[in-house]
């Protein structure tokens, strides 16, 4: 043969290489060298590296590339044959994506306690929880549909390599049992002859409960996904496997048992809500057929003195418990922010297989095994008291008596003390807002307890995102696209200025164009998302789909300049990027598609490049400062953080006080004549000289909107600038016996008017659906500045009460000239978000000289100013990087940190800030002790 290939895996721990081996036998790939000698690991951690050498003989060319990670070796290896399958079938959109994201999940839960930890590690609480939660997330996925496998009804390389990894991890941690679909995925993949003879016997654990067969006998209305569901996010947020169904509506428990039919080993719930006044709120669940008693239940809870529980009204219900009358459930208690309802659960509920009850809605239910409902409420903090009730018929035959307590029934003492008081004791921490008419989907975390799920909650309950079927991918919503609008409005206007024109380039890039800059490609190659098919056929060459725009825009631009008559050629595009992120995704800050603004500029001359640079920099300062009101650190990137391909990179560092992180806010480059050269972008000068152009790149995204959000959201939800807010003012009516609708129009509607003529964004919610409660907590979600309050007092007086959302100030002002007035306001409320921001990131903000001082001020949420040997000095970069994660881990008492997470604890060097501080002569770099020539600035970063 011509060429000859020679494929060789290595691993620092042997037995990882396994599943590769599997992979090798079944897709018909063969004569790999598996050492089993370990390669060095780059750190404590799992490290594996496929080498390809291949060499023709006819022209002697030759050439060596490496995979590295389980994830990127199974993935190479699959792709030698695609036609196996084992990476996705040919015609199915976002299956190989699938496959990804379950080798993905497998390979960050899995593979280091299987392989890397000792068997005592390995026994940790911590590695056991691991293994669990991945397998309750495998269950619940198998159990959404009948398919066996994940992919639908054939096995690819997810299903092998999930099955083995699993398999392994579940050895080494002594699980015992898996979910039932689990285990039978595990049993299919794993007793095949084929991966039998690569792997020999494998320990399988036990099956355990299933839930699959739940709703077979149930004929389903429908088969929609329940994602926007509270509940169900929540379930799934827990890894608690769960099946939801639609069913017949359904307002009492009659119509429910007529209604949905299921196996007598199960049952549906009945759930009363009892409100008394002296012992404070109920809710019971209980058997369909249980006989409740209240005078019996009060006894039997203890409550002392009069006792009088009745069923609380439908206003009580939606205040306390966010769900109508007839939708209530025990997976209600969720929405309790206030801890002041307690859960009383039929203790002979637990002893069915399964427990199906509505998730606040009553043409839906949930089913749970009894465990994983009382994992449902020990996660949420919330200690149920277990009582035993006799049936209706079993009530009848015998005399009537109190329901018997459980033994393990805490004794109620109403709003003063008891199972309540305990509870508002523990989780005062926790404690929300809850007002009468509130929406009750309040955040359900707290920005100081838990930032990153706070994120998701305040991005959601705002409606500015919705998730979509393609992990990394979103939804933006019309609250947050009109951000994105309100910034592209201002920054055209502002390039404009500059003599930028806006463009459109096509979304795809040829492989010889995106390859033809080496450290361009190098840069974004684990990133590059490729076309391959038409329809059923194989493209000849694959395209890309743009990571960013250089190598499709400069081609263009070697057509059209030819003097320095066309100079300076300046183009600006809006549009969508594509780079397959495989860490942590987040919406807005990482992605696999996200929007965002990129100019492309060439010229005569350094300098006047140069200053296009600093020019576009500065305009993102601006919509960080004067638009996000999120102060920003303005400086140079070092060698090893500037941009592939370029001569070098300017930006806007901002600074996430609720996490502690620094992030990247827009990037501005200089990418000297490398492109020009690359590209054949040449002019004639003045002279008739032939020049090589200088040109530049720069660009913005929608990661902004994501930074604006941490900055300055609280425990409430989003709180907007003024300048970038969708509206800034919104009017609600009072509406009571004494003002109606009708009424409150004339009066509303005048001041909207002033509001619109003084140029404020404005709106009056007249919607007659929801009561001012509800309204005001809407608005404050969505971080609306100003809410404008009008009741039958303020139309009597001539004035209306003004509600500040980022402080809560209070104010009462008369409608004559209101609208000018607010405008004032708002451009008060602009100036004051951006000082507090910048008071909270300079008081995280600390200069040092010596190395011991380092970790702990980044372990306080602090960025370091320190004093470094130059921004060329990679070495000491990566020196700084490995020793602070070392360090930091220590610390914490960690031994680990998976090498993909999106949020390390090591330090990175964010800029060389273009003000800098005095630097005595004779000052040492922190990090070699070599003479100082800067100050560099370092922090943890997203």
């Amino acid at each position: 043969m011509a060429v000859t290939i020679d494929r060789s895996c290595q691993s620092s721990h042997p037995a990882s290489l396994a599943v590769l081996q599997a992979l090798a036998c079944i897709s018909g790939v063969e004569g790999i060298d598996f050492s089993t000698e370990s390669c060095d690991a780059d750190k404590e951690g799992l490290k594996v590296v496929m080498k390809v050498s291949t060499k023709n003989s006819f022209n002697q060319a030759s050439s060596t590339n490496n995979y590295e990670g389980l994830m990127g070796c199974a993935r190479a290896m699959c792709n030698i044959f695609p036609e196996s399958g084992l990476w996705g079938s040919c015609g199915k959109e976002g299956e190989a994506s699938n496959i990804e994201s379950w080798v993905e999940a497998a390979s960050v839960a899995l593979a280091v306690p299987a392989y890397v930890l000792s068997s005592e590690k390995a026994q940790a609480e911590e590695c056991k929880k691991q293994v669990d939660e991945f397998s309750a997330k495998l269950e619940t996925h198998l159990s959404k549909s009948d398919d066996a496998f994940l992919g639908g009804t054939i096995a690819t390389a997810a299903d092998v390599f999930v099955a083995i990894l699993l398999a392994h991890a579940a050895a080494t941690t002594s699980t015992k049992t898996l979910p039932e679909k689990t285990h039978k995925l595990l049993e299919t993949i794993l007793t095949n002859p084929m991966i039998a003879s690569k792997l020999g016997k494998v320990d399988i654990p036990a099956a355990g409960d299933d839930l699959a067969d739940s709703i077979e006998s149930i004929q389903l209305d429908s088969t929609e996904s329940f994602a926007d569901n509270a509940i169900v996010q929540k379930l799934d947020s827990l890894n608690i496997p769960h099946l939801t169904y639609a069913h017949k509506l359904s307002v009492t428990v009659d119509e429910l048992v007529a209604n949905v039919p299921i196996s007598e080993e199960e049952t549906h719930t009945k759930n009363l809500f009892f409100k008394d006044k002296k012992h404070g709120l109920f809710l019971l669940t209980c058997k369909p057929d249980a006989e409740v008693n209240t005078k019996a239940l009060g006894k039997s809870l203890n409550l002392g003195g009069k006792i009088n529980l009745r069923l609380a009204s439908e206003d009580i219900l939606m205040e306390c418990l966010g769900v109508k009358k007839g939708c209530v459930g025990p997976l209600a208690i969720m929405n309790n922010a206030e801890k002041n309802v307690t859960l009383i659960l039929d203790e002979g509920l637990l002893a069915f297989k399964k427990i199906h009850s509505h998730p606040l809605t009553n043409d839906v239910s949930t089913v749970l095994t009894p465990d994983n409902l009382k994992l449902f409420l020990e996660k949420l903090e919330v200690e149920p008291v277990l009582l035993a009730f006799d049936s209706k018929s079993a009530a009848s035959a015998s005399a009537s008596g109190p329901p018997k307590a459980a033994a393990e029934a805490k004794k109620p003492q109403g709003k003063k003390g008891g199972a309540q008081q305990q509870a508002k004791s523990k989780n005062k921490d926790n404690k929300k807002t809850s007002k009468k008419g509130e929406t009750l989907l309040a955040l359900q975390w707290k920005k100081e307890e838990n930032f990153a799920m706070w994120y998701s909650d305040v991005i959601v309950l705002s409606e500015m995102i919705a998730y979509y079927d393609i992990s990394g991918c979103y939804i933006l919503r019309p609250w947050s696209y009109k951000i994105w609008q309100l910034i592209q409005d201002w920054f055209n206007i502002e390039i404009e200025k500059l003599g930028v024109e806006n463009s459109y380039f096509p979304l795809f890039v040829s492989q010889d164009r995106l390859e033809k800059e080496k450290d361009h490609v190098e840069g974004f190659a684990p990133e590059v998302a490729w076309v391959t098919k038409s329809g059923s056929d194989t493209l000849a060459k694959p395209i890309a789909i743009r990571p960013t725009s250089e190598t499709i825009m400069y081609p263009a631009f070697s057509d059209w300049i030819r003097s320095h008559r066309d100079l300076p050629l300046k183009l600006n595009q809006w549009s969508n990027v594509v780079r397959w992120e495989f860490k942590d995704p987040t919406p807005f800050l990482r992605s696999r598609e996200f929007l965002w603004q990129e100019g492309h500029t060439a010229h005569a001359t350094y300098k006047d490049a140069d200053k296009m640079v600093m020019q576009a920099l500065d305009l993102y300062r601006q919509v960080y400062e004067d638009l996000l009101a999120v102060p920003v650190i303005p400086g140079f990137k070092t060698e090893k953080e500037k941009f592939a391909g370029g001569s070098q990179t300017t930006t806007c560092e901002a600074y996430i006080a609720g996490s502690g992180r620094a992030i990247q806010g827009a990037t501005s480059h200089n990418l000297g004549q490398n492109f020009g050269k690359m590209f054949d972008i040449n002019f004639q000068d003045e002279n008739g000289k032939s020049q090589v152009v200088w040109q530049t790149s720069w660009g913005l995204t929608t990661r902004s909107i994501g930074v604006m959000v941490m900055v300055h959201g609280d425990d409430t939800g989003l709180v907007m600038p003024p300048r970038i807010s969708p509206l800034q003012a919104v009017i609600v009516p009072i509406i009571s016996k004494k003002l109606s609708y009708e009424d409150a129009a004339p009066y509303c509607d005048g001041i909207l008017e002033d509001l619109v003529a003084n140029g404020i964004r404005a709106k009056y919610d007249d919607r007659t659906m929801y009561n001012p409660g509800w309204k005001y907590n809407h608005w404050e979600q969505k971080g609306v500045p100003i809410r404008i309050e009008v009741g039958p007092r303020d139309m009597e007086s001539k004035q209306a009460r003004i509600v500040l959302r980022f402080n809560g100030e209070k104010l009462d002002m008369p409608v004559d000239g209101l609208g000018a007035v607010l405008k004032e306001k708002l451009d008060y409320i602009q100036k004051a978000m951006f000082e507090k921001a910048k008071d909270a990131r300079d008081e995280h903000l600390v200069q040092i000289t010596e190395w011991k001082d380092f970790v702990p001020n980044l372990e306080l949420n602090n960025l370091v100013l320190t004093p470094w040997c130059g921004g060329e000095h990679q070495d000491w970069e990566e020196w700084v990087k490995d020793k602070s994660r070392e360090e930091s881990l220590k610390a914490r008492g960690q031994e680990l940190e998976d090498e993909r997470t999106a949020t390390s604890v090591a330090a990175k060097t964010l800029c060389i800030p273009f003000k800098q501080p005095d630097l005595p002569e004779g000052t040492k770099c922190i990090a070699s002790g070599k003479p100082a020539t800067c100050w560099v600035l370092w922090g943890r970063s997203y």
